[in-house]
């Protein structure tokens, strides 16, 4: 297991990703709704997301207190951290809205973020030269299986190849983000998280201008007050909230544990299901959700437990 980064404390991290993880299952449901009642592409919809959280945490970096500049991060190293968050972030979730397009929300989420712990794992071990240990294999593949009951025994579904290949693409991009936000982190000098998001966020906006205006920038609708609540709530909360509470609690967690705690999204997703949408629910989704809920409990004690463990063994060294 890789030591803790300093920063932020372990605790606080695991938190802000867990709030992330289960508003980031929100915007699937939203994003499939928006598709019902209206002609709005997967492009404009990311666009309108990367605008919107933008121009939300722009206000917030205005009002909130002046902090200090941090010194001791190169030009080099801080234009790497922008783009490379910005171009992981469009890719991610403009993938993602298109595989929820081609082939239904729970088949493009199940294999997005099934995917990205494997992805992340094999990444963090070649790049950030992590070890999973037994518990934190035991703790993947518990997820793992996890999804793999919310989907083989829920409802059918028809899975299209084009869609699952979009979703391949969108856990590439998430799992580029979350090894470079471990990377850059593990000095404790990865940038202030609201400042990295509201800058990927722009890059975002400017790069899928052209691809939404081609796809169609205005929707047509005969429900407007529907469909602008529902960008409203895509911008502000699984988008300005969710991505700076997660830029911050990855910078210190895991790479493996981050990826296992974001798998909440389905089991949010499963759960607006069956309360909003008033879906059936079955003895799969009680024990595919449980497994995941496991897994996450599993990764996050044994992530605090070694935070904790760490500085006692550094005591225990003799001068």
């Amino acid at each position: 297991m890789s030591l803790p980064v300093p920063g932020l404390p372990i605790g606080r991290s695991l938190i802000y990703l867990v709030v992330a993880g289960v508003a980031w299952g929100t915007a699937g449901a939203a994003a499939s709704l928006l598709f019902r009642v209206s002609d709005l592409g997967p492009l404009a919809l990311s666009f309108w997301r990367c605008a919107g959280g933008l121009v939300l945490l722009a206000g917030v970096l205005v009002l909130r207190p002046r902090r200090p500049r941090r010194s001791g991060e190169p030009r080099g190293r801080r234009l790497l951290r922008i783009l490379g968050t910005g171009i992981g972030l469009t890719v991610f979730q403009s993938a993602y809205f298109a595989a929820v397009q081609a082939t239904g929300l729970t088949v493009g989420t199940v294999v997005t973020l099934g995917a990205g712990p494997v992805l992340i794992a094999v990444g963090a071990r070649l790049v950030l030269g992590e070890r999973l240990g037994r518990g934190g294999i035991a703790a993947v593949a518990g997820a793992l299986t996890g999804l793999a009951v919310l989907v083989l025994g829920g409802e059918p579904a028809e899975v299209r190849p084009a869609g699952v290949l979009l979703a391949l693409l969108s856990a590439a991009g998430y799992s580029a983000i979350t090894l470079l936000t471990r990377r850059l982190g593990r000095d404790g000098a990865s940038g202030d998280a609201l400042s990295t998001t509201a800058w990927a966020f722009g890059i975002g906006a400017v790069g899928l201008l052209p691809m939404a205006v081609a796809e169609g920038l205005v929707p047509h609708t005969a429900a407007t007050g529907q469909v602008l609540w529902l960008l409203v709530y895509v911008a502000a909360v699984p988008t300005a909230l969710a991505y700076a509470l997660y830029f911050a609690g990855a910078a210190t967690v895991r790479a493996a544990t981050v990826s296992v705690i974001m798998l909440l999204e389905p089991v949010s997703a499963a759960v607006i299901a069956v309360t909003v949408l008033r879906e059936r629910l079955t003895a799969a989704t009680v024990a595919g959700t449980l497994l995941l809920l496991l897994a996450v409990a599993g990764l996050a004690y044994a992530e605090a437990r070694g935070a904790a463990a760490a500085p006692r063994s550094r005591k225990a060294v003799p001068a």
